[in-house]
């Protein structure tokens, strides 16, 4: 299994011969924000898109267009009406879809998920299930329901902030619930995700707020989830499991 951070909410995972990318996210300037780190090359034609909600940073389709039409989305059951050029398969929180040997089953995601024209959509996670587990959280916050969410999970990709500089608004983990997170998801491994990857224009490459979530984030874990190796990937970096 290879996880390869692109960035932000963007993760290529490929298992067991699929490869499925997360909320993609592929322009190196969006509103007004530019990325702080080269997006490289573009990633390799997924099998699947996996699409968490209807937020501009999760659901960007000038992105979608980058893709093959051909590309299955998967994605929550209210979006795909709105999204009738792509081919689409929408999911309730709990169903599942299968490709190839892969099983992906929605979770619930604690966020508030809507956005004009899409409506008050709600958010989902993805619990990712081949020879390998896998756990993309897309965006949340802390929900009780998050204890032993998905059993014997190999690695949880848990987003520890926000949009740009800031958390911005709606419910997002901070580093110190992210670590929560990721004891409650008790994963063998967790990477961090949606950090370090897009900055206001005014604002330098260098700037700390986008190395110091993950910083944070791992030193909270070494305190609340000492069980759970954090692997800390920059854009554009992988984690490769044998």
């Amino acid at each position: 299994m290879v996880v390869r951070y692109i960035g932000h909410g963007t993760v290529l995972i490929e298992l067991d011969g699929v490869r499925l990318l997360t909320d993609p996210l592929l322009r190196t300037r969006v509103a007004h924000l530019r990325r702080a780190a080269p997006l490289g090359a573009p990633p390799p034609s997924p099998d699947v898109v996996l699409i968490s909600h209807g937020h501009h940073d999760h659901l960007d389709v000038p992105s979608l267009r980058q893709l093959d039409l051909d590309t299955q989305l998967v994605l929550p059951a209210g979006l795909a009406p709105r999204l009738a050029a792509f081919k689409t398969v929408g999911l309730e929180e709990g169903g599942e879809f299968a490709v190839g040997p892969v099983t992906v089953r929605a979770t619930h995601a604690e966020h508030e998920g809507g956005r004009p024209p899409f409506g008050d959509v709600p958010a989902l996670g993805y619990a990712i299930l081949g020879t390998k587990r896998v756990f993309f959280a897309g965006d949340t916050d802390l929900f009780d329901g998050m204890d032993g969410l998905v059993d014997d999970l190999d690695v949880a990709l848990i987003p520890i902030w926000g949009w740009g500089a800031t958390l911005g608004r709606g419910k997002h983990l901070d580093p110190q619930r992210a670590a929560e997170a990721a004891r409650r998801l008790a994963p063998r491994i967790a990477v961090p995700i949606h950090w370090g990857t897009y900055r206001p224009l005014h604002r330098g490459a260098r700037a700390r707020f986008l190395t110091e979530p993950a910083e944070a984030f791992a030193r909270a874990a070494v305190e609340v989830a000492p069980d759970v190796e954090v692997r800390v990937l920059q854009p554009g970096e992988e984690l490769v499991l044998a």
